[in-house]
């Protein structure tokens, strides 16, 4: 093996990048010792030494701008010399016990914690997803330098994205979107969290970001002259009210953020009030308010968009003062106001005041991570990965509605928060006994929407329990988590009475008494069933997952309790009745359940999909982004694991056809209808319906049409949104009449 001299002389690229990351961390961290980060180099040299990357570089160059990025946040040396190793454990020979030999307990803690589990075997992509997730939140609790490091090395490996497949580019820029993005913005990285989701965007919807594109660069030039005058104009008015600043940045809107505003509020670019902005960067926080008067002044504001999170600091402690006034030439523009320090924490968040060599965590620093531990408490309650995943997903990014306690504590929930969701938020019992609610002194009914502001009073009831129907209701992850462990304790309480009593009753059909049937015969037959107690079999039976006959046949092996083929006719013909296309779909492991598609969502051939047991119905068959499906999976028993049966289902002579309904938001303009309806007949689908309502040079299309599969809708889809003057595609699952 070459000496790590020649292996150095040998890769120019790798000792200049190193010779950087060694600059930044001496200037960031002048009294720390580099002599880790060296040896964690050498090491990963030697062991990444002969792999490449999809981009033709040296591996060693990905650790290497982990660690530089890691050394820009200014962390300590620990964390750099893990960032250098992150990768070793997973793709070289080396072992965590080694890195703990070599580099001390914390580097190989962090190590373990960024490491993925790939030794495990997971029966799907997404459970083996949920479980890394599960993982880095564990090891966040007890080290950040874990997610940091996650963050960077996702940040790089988003940066080199073009050189993978197009199927992994949209993966892994899905996952950033909707993990490690909102992640980010928990800790307060705005920056890392910005470009992010920037680099993910073209990946994940190239249609929309080739729109956004189109705008902004049609507004930029204006749009620029117009801030470089506005700063002008700022830098004058403090200067003669003798109020010094720092400076004075101008910005326009991000292309992701611009994206979610023109699909949520269905507008164009040039609509929004916050696409263009200056920050205003002051040296107190009394200055802050003394510029957001000087503004004022000098401008007119816009009712309702002026925002003190300096006052009232947002969840991941981002402080600044926010308004939105109108220029001269009636063009909109943001203000937002901060102390340096601020901006540091808006742009680098817990990263920036991480120290390791310093002392303990601070108190801001503890109460940023306090989400995190709440995070940690419900997952150990959710053995399902798709509702971990998806209650994590809900949690990261929040839109936030600041409401009091009549004692004037502030109470932060998600945007269209309840009385309930505050309820759980001040204690289980709380939620669990609430009956009522007064909202600024006035009784409101539970279902109503909490504004900022809102001094909210809860009335309680001793031995008043949760109900179902708040599932559909609330917003936070904690009044959802504490909901459902309190009705899947309840309800699995009576399937099990339930199932018990279905099984007796069949029994005694056969002349059996259920204490004849031995234990071990009911363990034997819980097991051939893949549960390992004889109670789940019974819950089983009582949520209708499995049919009391079958059990009992299995328990009996040598009677003659199998369906006969008149019963087995009345099975088919029931399918036939609960859905025109239920032969398209399978339950894994057995093919004597009722299936049918839920009329909820209209699942179509394709999508992926997930099975619920209703009582009396069969298995309700939903598509797996369903609105109802967190509400109904509070069960995990009920869920079954369905999937689209491989013969292609036909319907009077020919194939399948799924009624879908689609929403187009676009410009009003003539011959729009004439297009939209060229690019479905196009792919040879049946227009059943249309129609169109215009106002504010807008118009929206409702179409339903027949399509025979997901890509057959998407190749739809994708064809409207290209027609120029669409602004969104929205499918609706559920189907008027």
């Amino acid at each position: 093996m070459a000496s790590f001299r020649e292996q150095i002389a040998t890769n120019v690229l790798t000792a200049t990048r190193f010779r950087e990351l060694l600059k930044i961390a001496r200037t960031n961290r002048p009294s720390d010792d580099l002599d880790i980060i060296q040896r964690a180099y050498e090491l990963s040299l030697q062991h990444h030494s002969g792999q490449q990357r999809a981009s033709g570089e040296p591996y060693l160059v990905h650790p290497l701008e982990v660690a530089i990025l890691l050394a820009e946040m200014k962390l300590d040396t620990t964390a750099i010399a893990a960032g250098l190793l992150h990768d070793s454990v997973e793709d070289t020979s080396v072992t965590t016990e080694e890195i703990k030999e070599q580099f001390g307990e914390q580097v190989a803690h962090i190590v373990e914690g960024v490491t993925k589990i790939s030794k495990i075997d997971f029966a799907s992509r997404e459970e083996a997803q949920a479980e890394n997730v599960r993982k880095m939140m564990l090891a966040m609790v007890d080290d950040i330098r874990v997610v940091l490091i996650k963050l960077a090395d996702r940040l790089h490996n988003m940066r080199t994205l073009k050189h993978l497949s197009p199927e992994r580019q949209t993966k892994i820029a899905k996952e950033t979107l909707e993990i490690y993005a909102p992640l980010a913005h928990r800790l307060g990285m705005g920056k890392v969290r910005g470009e992010l989701e920037d680099l993910s965007f073209p990946y994940v919807d190239p249609v929309g970001y080739k729109m956004v594109v189109e705008q902004v660069e049609a507004l930029r030039k204006d749009g620029e002259r117009a801030l470089g005058k506005m700063a002008d104009t700022i830098r004058q008015k403090v200067k003669e009210a003798n109020i010094n600043i720092v400076r004075v940045d101008s910005r326009i809107k991000r292309m992701y953020s611009i994206y979610q505003k023109v699909i949520k509020q269905k507008i164009n670019a040039d609509q929004m009030y916050d696409l263009l902005a200056l920050r205003v960067i002051t040296y107190s926080v009394n200055d802050c308010y003394a510029v957001l008067g000087i503004i004022h002044n000098a401008w007119r504001p816009v009712p309702g968009r002026i925002k003190d999170f300096i006052a009232m600091p947002r969840p991941n402690l981002y402080q600044s003062l926010h308004t939105t006034v109108i220029a001269e030439d009636g063009h909109p523009f943001e203000v937002q106001i901060r102390t340096e320090e601020m901006h540091k924490m808006a742009e680098e968040g817990i990263a920036a005041h991480w120290k390791y060599k310093d002392g303990p965590i601070s108190a801001r620093d503890e109460q940023r991570l306090a989400w995190l531990r709440q995070v940690v408490e419900w997952q150990r309650e959710m053995a399902d990965p798709s509702e971990f995943l998806s209650t994590l997903k809900i949690d990261l990014y929040p839109e936030e509605v600041y409401t009091f306690t009549p004692k004037g504590k502030v109470v932060i929930l998600p945007r269209d928060a309840t009385p309930i969701d505050f309820a759980y938020t001040v204690h289980t019992e709380v939620g669990h006994s609430c009956v009522g609610a007064k909202v600024n002194g006035r009784i409101v009914p539970l279902r109503s929407k909490l504004r900022s502001g809102d001094i909210v009073e809860i009335m309680t009831q001793t031995g008043h329990n949760p109900s179902r129907d708040w599932l559909g209701i609330v917003k936070s992850s904690r009044a959802r988590q504490k909901i459902k462990h309190w009705l899947n304790i309840h309800q699995r309480e009576r399937a099990i009475e339930i199932g018990r009593k279905l099984i007796e009753k069949e029994a005694r059909k056969y002349r059996i008494a259920l204490k004849d049937i031995k234990d071990p015969e009911l363990q034997k037959a819980a097991l051939e069933y893949g549960v390992s107690k004889v109670d789940d079999l019974l819950a089983g039976i009582g949520y209708g997952k499995y049919s009391s006959r079958s059990v009992l046949a299995k328990v009996l092996p040598g009677s003659n309790l199998q369906p006969g083929e008149e019963q087995q006719g009345l099975a088919s013909a029931v399918k036939r009745a609960f859905g025109n296309d239920s032969s398209a779909l399978t339950v894994r492991g057995t093919d004597d359940l009722l299936v049918y598609r839920a009329r909820c969502c209209n699942p179509i051939r394709g999508e992926e999909i997930v099975g619920y047991v209703t009582r009396g119905k069969g298995v309700a068959v939903h598509s797996k982004t369903c609105s109802n499906v967190q509400n109904l999976m509070y069960e995990p028993e009920r869920r079954l694991e369905v999937e689209w049966s491989h013969k292609e289902p036909r319907i009077a002579g020919g194939a399948a056809a799924y009624p879908v309904k689609l929403v187009v938001s676009s410009d009003d303009r003539p011959g729009m209808i004439t297009q939209v309806s060229a690019v479905i007949s196009g792919e040879d689908a049946n227009i059943r319906h249309i129609e169109a309502k215009t106002g504010n040079a807008a118009a929206t299309i409702d179409i339903i049409f027949e399509t025979r599969d997901v890509n057959h809708l998407n190749r739809i889809i994708t064809g409207i949104r290209r027609i120029q003057g669409v602004r969104d595609v929205e499918r609706v699952q559920k189907l008027t009449s």
